[in-house]
This record gives structure tokens, C-alpha cells and sequence, in this order.
């Protein structure tokens, strides 16, 4: 395991609500993430995963507790430095694509580079490499209402990954997608990941989806119960994910 930090949480507590009304859906949690790292959080429906995904990638902020990205605690620099952290290091992957259907896949890529007035011959040497690991370098030129879904999620990574992020933060990244368009993706996330590309933590209900990662942490009321690793063999790993499921019980949606 790389032993470089990329991002760390102590102590983590968010609560919502008026002071006599509040609830708490974090409660202390504690975590590090390493480079080169594929993590998938679980939970039940309620258990906080969701609000944990959106306080380390910054999109949310703790009510109590420490979040570190690169290094620096996000809570005590400016907002103009959490805003290039943001564009720097952090790479996002939604549920529903976010692509803009007015520019091709290849612009829709290329985007975030543009945007930081990164060279075009330096931009489209990224976005050939990318596309050739994700099978879309015949769909370039193509816009989103003419890709598939599972098109229009590859293309979403490229996106993400372009910037070469520090980590890569994805919400459900399979859940608009069928069974093969999924574990199209699951094996390009993992080949980027095993080849050094990125560090990645992926929120998901789906075992399935969280074998493909290296570690499993599993949220319940809030709390961090449990990590499972999983070893050379994914369907063994599989198999313990669905065994922990059963043993926590609740909705996994």
C-alpha cells in the first residue's frame, strides 16, 4: 500500500436541524485515504454515506471534526484556495452523467483543460489516451444523445480524469446503467486504478459494484462499523460483501 495521504477525516460529526431538533448522521467517523487506494462505501438507505461523500469531496461541510485533502485541514484555508483544490485535485463522477448535450464527447472531455487555457495539442494527446482506455475513441466526435449511457459514463470519467486528480470521488456511478454497460466501467475504473491513474472512493448500494473495489467500509446509523479487503479473488470478496450486508440488515438503496 502507498503510503501517501490524500485525504483524512477525524472525528467526523454532521448533524441537521434546529438545536433541540437535530439529527445526527455522522458520528465520529474517522478515516484515511491513500494513494492509489479504491474504496467503496455501503450502507443502508439513512446510513450517511451519501453526506460522508459530500463533506470530503467539499461539497458539504462537518459540523464538527477535521477533513485534510492534499494536506491542508479545508476548514482553515480561503475560499478561493478550496477552489482550486477543487479543480486541481478533486475529479467527480455523478450518477447521471452531467454531460453537456450542446458539445461532442470530445469537447465535453477536453472541457476542464480548456477552461484552465491548457494548450490543444496537449489537451487532445489526454484525451486520446483516455479514450483508448475506455473504447471511445470512435465515439469522439459523437454527441451525448447519440452515446449510450454507458458511453455517456466513460465519457464522464475521461472527464474526471483529465485533470489528473489527486482522487477521484463517484456517487452510484453505475446506477443509471444495465448490467454490462456497468461492469464495462467497473473494469475501466479498475484498470486506471491498478495502473496508478487514480485513487478513487465510490459510494454504492450495489455489492456487485463494491467487489470491484480493493476495500469495502461499511456505514450503519451513522457509524463506521467495518472494512473487508479484498484479497486476489473478487467473487470470494463478492460473497463477503453479501454476507456483511445480511449480517447489518436494512434497505442497501
Amino acid at each position: 500500500m502507498n503510503d501517501t495521504k490524500v485525504a483524512e477525516i477525524k472525528n467526523l460529526v454532521k448533524s441537521y436541524g434546529a438545536k433541540d431538533f437535530q439529527t445526527t448522521v455522522l458520528k465520529g467517523i474517522d478515516m484515511c485515504i491513500y494513494k492509489d487506494d479504491f474504496i467503496a462505501v455501503m450502507g443502508p438507505s439513512g446510513s450517511g454515506k451519501t453526506t460522508l461523500l459530500n463533506i470530503l469531496s467539499t461539497i458539504d461541510k462537518p459540523t464538527r471534526g477535521m477533513v485534510m485533502l492534499d494536506g491542508k485541514d479545508v476548514s482553515q484555508i480561503s475560499n478561493k484556495e478550496l477552489a482550486k483544490l477543487r479543480k486541481d485535485k478533486i475529479g467527480f463522477i455523478f450518477q447521471d452523467y452531467n454531460l453537456l448535450d450542446t458539445m461532442t464527447l470530445q469537447d465535453n472531455i477536453a472541457l476542464p483543460l480548456a477552461l484552465d487555457g491548457v494548450p490543444s495539442k496537449q489537451i487532445l494527446e489526454r484525451i486520446k489516451n483516455l479514450a483508448a482506455v475506455f473504447d471511445l475513441s470512435e465515439q469522439l466526435r459523437k454527441y451525448p444523445y447519440q452515446l449510450s449511457g454507458g458511453q455517456k459514463q466513460r465519457g464522464a470519467v475521461c472527464r474526471a480524469l483529465i485533470t489528473n486528480p489527486e482522487i477521484i470521488f463517484a456517487d452510484e456511478p453505475t446506477g443509471a446503467l444495465d448490467s454490462k454497460a456497468g461492469k464495462d466501467l467497473l473494469h475501466c475504473l479498475r484498470r486506471v486504478n491498478d495502473s496508478g491513474q487514480a485513487t478513487i472512493l465510490m459510494v454504492t448500494h450495489d455489492p456487485l459494484c463494491a467487489s470491484y473495489a480493493k476495500d469495502v467500509y461499511l456505514l450503519s446509523d451513522g457509524a463506521m462499523r467495518c472494512r473487508i479487503s479484498r484479497g486476489n479473488d473478487r467473487k470470494e470478496f463478492y460473497n463477503k460483501i453479501i454476507d456483511l450486508q445480511a449480517s447489518i440488515g436494512g434497505d442497501f438503496l
